[in-house]
């Protein structure tokens, strides 16, 4: 008995070595809704004799109660494992899978078809080296499977395996699989894989999944497994320039200060000299530290702590990089963006930007264009809807380190996160730093917002405004102006009308020209609070997000936001322009509190019920902001 403890102890140890010794592959399967990814991902675990005793009987049970194969094994419940995809036959989160094989190690991502939920399928994709793109035999090349396609090409993923499935539909047509194939290949001709490889298959049946078909005597090429299995992907380039984003500064005693983090790029060891972006600073590696252990290197996706020989300020969302090899810094970039929100994303908005592990205040600041996913034509707007891929300018608060995301993935990718919300509304990839960034240098003046201030005897301020149409902003303001006037304080009022009438005359009532609308005039807002003025704006200024935007672009002024709290039907019943009534009917489209939403402000500094306050009494209260 000890003898056969032994043998089986040898044998587990011997397969563990064995495993070690494989490289790993990752690949996602993508395309259509209901071409048979999670099917064709089943049925390969199985046939590969890869899912336990037990999985196979919990499958056979649950294909009688939830399968779509008439009580046969459905492989695809081996894949979907939440409740909603099984009653809905369909995948919508990414399932993850490990397995391995006597040549190599594999991590699947099974990601959904459905278009609602691309932004699952991009989530899939960062990582893999591989994509399995389906195409359903019966139904072609759809508009799914090309915008899983250019996805996968913006994505940088090199290789595809076109799976040309359910074959067994079309009786296993050469002709059929030649002209799906030959599609696709015109279709892809303008992305840029390195290799695409089609495969006639039966996901259902097994056909050319594990072993050869020979319903497809036709078929010279490998099968899928035997696709996966010699595919060849490139190795971990050490010799790329040392990228090491800061995740968290370690430091469990007085004794002992590291940075970890995972290494991006390139290798490190000690005594190699590294500099700290974006501060500049130098040193050199004192050591590599993984866990209780001092590593003699450090390779890509290495995840591990380095100290210093000096003591330097690292914080979180730092880089250490190689020292005579620094990354290019700047707050302006070109980028790649995928539109991932129902709420679409609008020139001049701002968002937060997630770099590694930084967070950063970023606003969109010109779309170039959209992609058309069927035709690859680009078309222009200023605005992106959900699953709208485009060429996007990005502007940061403050430059910041960085890559091409077709350089280095890690420091070259980004998501950008509502401010209200905390959703992710974008994932995008840089593709080039902005050489006008380069060229703007703000020049210093002798006059600063103090010497200004001394000289107007007070401080510049906003008083922001906001609230429905016929809130009594534009009547306050004027009140509030002629007290201030009366005091001897200098004041300007920027009003919604007066500002649409000159500097805002090319702006239209859709929400995204009532943004840029916001966001022009909390611009000029700030020259004149910097000026030393007491600024009044009396603007509708819907959306929270672009009156944040003017919070936050005062900086150390002072702002305040003035919410004018009245009902719609107050406002309405005022109506001093006649404007609710050409929006009621259907002449004034895009109008506020009618078709258009106001969203009120949840911490306003100041609320006025104009409906409650005679005039007198709001200026009161809007004096105690001064």
């Amino acid at each position: 008995m000890k003898t056969a403890e032994m043998t089986t102890s040898e044998e587990v140890s011997a397969y563990l070595q064995q495993q070690n010794k494989l490289d790993l592959l990752r690949f996602i399967t993508c395309g259509s809704v209901d071409d048979g990814k999670s099917t064709l991902i089943g049925r390969m675990l199985y046939e590969a004799q890869l899912v336990f005793e037990d999985q196979v009987a919990a499958l056979l049970k649950d294909s009688k109660k939830q399968g779509t194969q008439g009580g046969d094994i459905d492989f695809a419940l081996l894949v979907d494992g939440l409740a909603a995809e099984r009653e809905q036959g369909i995948t919508i989160d990414v399932a993850y899978r490990f397995f391995g094989t006597d040549h190599r190690k594999f991590i699947v991502a099974d990601t959904p078809g459905h278009e609602q939920y691309t932004r699952n399928m991009v989530t899939g994709a960062s990582t893999a080296d591989v994509a399995v793109i389906l195409v359903d035999a019966s139904q072609g090349v759809l508009t799914q499977t090309r915008r899983h396609s250019f996805l996968t090409s913006l994505l940088g993923i090199p290789h595809v395996l076109l799976a040309i499935n359910k074959m067994d539909l079309v009786d296993f047509d050469e002709a059929v699989f030649d002209r799906i194939e030959a599609d696709y290949r015109a279709f892809a001709e303008a992305l840029n894989f390195n290799s695409i490889t089609a495969i006639p298959l039966s996901a259902l049946q097994g056909d050319n999944v594990i072993e050869r078909s020979a319903r497809t005597s036709w078929y010279a090429g490998p099968t899928l497994l035997g696709y996966l299995e010699t595919v060849e992907i490139a190795a971990a380039n050490t010799a790329a320039s040392f990228r090491f984003p800061v995740q968290w500064v370690n430091r469990p005693s007085a004794d002992f200060r590291g940075f970890a983090g995972t290494v991006a790029a390139g290798s490190i060891a000690p005594g190699d000299a590294v500099q700290i972006q974006p501060s500049g600073q130098e040193a050199v590696v004192k050591e590599v530290v993984l866990f209780d252990q001092s590593l003699p290197q450090a390779l890509p996706k290495q995840s591990v702590t380095l100290t210093l020989d000096r003591e330097v300020d690292v914080s979180r969302g730092n880089v250490i990089v190689a020292a005579d090899a620094p990354c290019e810094v700047s707050d302006q970039f070109d980028t790649s963006l995928v539109w991932m929100d129902q709420e679409p994303g609008y020139v001049g908005r701002g968002y937060d930007l997630m770099l590694g592990s930084r967070r950063i205040n970023c606003t969109l600041t010109d779309v170039k264009y959209r992609v058309n996913v069927n035709t690859l034509e680009q078309s222009s707007t200023r605005e992106l809807a959900l699953n709208d891929i485009g060429r996007v300018v990005l502007s940061l608060d403050e430059p910041i380190p960085f890559t091409s995301y077709a350089d280095c993935r890690d420091l070259g990718s980004f998501i950008l996160v509502d401010r209200f919300s905390k959703t992710t509304v974008g994932a995008g990839m840089i593709n080039f730093g902005l050489r006008r960034a380069q060229n703007i240098h703000p020049r210093s003046v002798t006059i600063d917002v103090k010497g200004r201030s001394e000289l107007m005897g007070h401080a510049g301020q906003v008083i922001w405004l906001t609230g429905l149409s016929g809130a009594g902003k534009s009547t306050v303001a004027d009140a509030f102006e002629r007290r201030l006037y009366n005091k001897g304080i200098h004041s300007y009022i920027l009003d919604g009308d007066n500002m649409r009438t000159g500097l805002n005359r090319d702006l239209g009532f859709t929400e995204g020209d009532r943004v840029e609308n916001i966001r022009r005039t909390a611009e000029v807002a700030k020259l004149m609070a910097d000026a030393g003025l007491v600024v009044i704006v009396a603007l509708i200024a819907p959306f929270r997000s672009e009156r944040s935007m003017a919070r936050s672009l005062l900086g150390g002024q002072s702002f305040a936001e003035v919410f004018l709290d009245v009902s719609l039907e107050v406002a309405e019943s005022r109506d001093p322009k006649g404007l609710y009534k050409k929006a009621r009917r259907g002449e004034l489209p895009n109008f506020t509190g009618i078709d258009s939403p106001y969203e009120a402000p949840e911490s306003a500094d100041l609320s006025l019920d104009t409906s409650q306050l005679s005039i007198d009494e709001c200026v009161d209260l809007l004096e105690g902001l001064l």
